[in-house]
């Protein structure tokens, strides 16, 4: 059985651009819905301050995150006169296409730093019988 993979980055939203920040939260998700079925779950999260914006996406294997880097990477790019992405973490084994990707997206976005975590234990309950 292929693996999981669970996406988590965080940036600081610059300065007077929070409502434009929500409005590209919004889009993307509905973009990202629209075209991408496979995904099991998009979220865009706020922290109390509205400063800093979280994104948590979980994928079903590589491929997955493959299809998503390249089918959002003009969108990707739109937020970054709105964000300094400050960190990614992907849980899971994630191909060495979409590591290049990251480690691209992550650049393009603010020079975050690129995290990637390898399964030691556990089990997902994400597929239905």
């Amino acid at each position: 059985m292929t693996e999981p993979l669970f996406y988590i980055d965080r940036s600081s939203i610059l300065e007077g651009r929070i409502e434009e920040a929500r409005d590209g939260m919004r889009d993307l998700a509905a973009f990202v819905a629209e075209r991408e079925p496979q995904l099991l779950a998009y979220h865009f999260y706020l922290d109390e301050a509205e400063s800093t914006m979280s994104v948590v996406a979980v994928h079903p294997d590589s491929a997955s995150m493959e299809l998503h880097l390249e089918v959002g990477g003009p969108k990707f790019r739109a937020f970054g006169a709105l964000i300094r992405m400050r960190s990614i973490d992907v849980y899971g084994r994630p191909s060495p296409a979409v590591v290049d990707r990251l480690r691209e997206k992550a650049e393009y976005l603010g020079g975050a730093s690129v995290t990637f975590h390898t399964l030691q234990a556990g089990f997902s309950r994400l597929h239905r019988p």
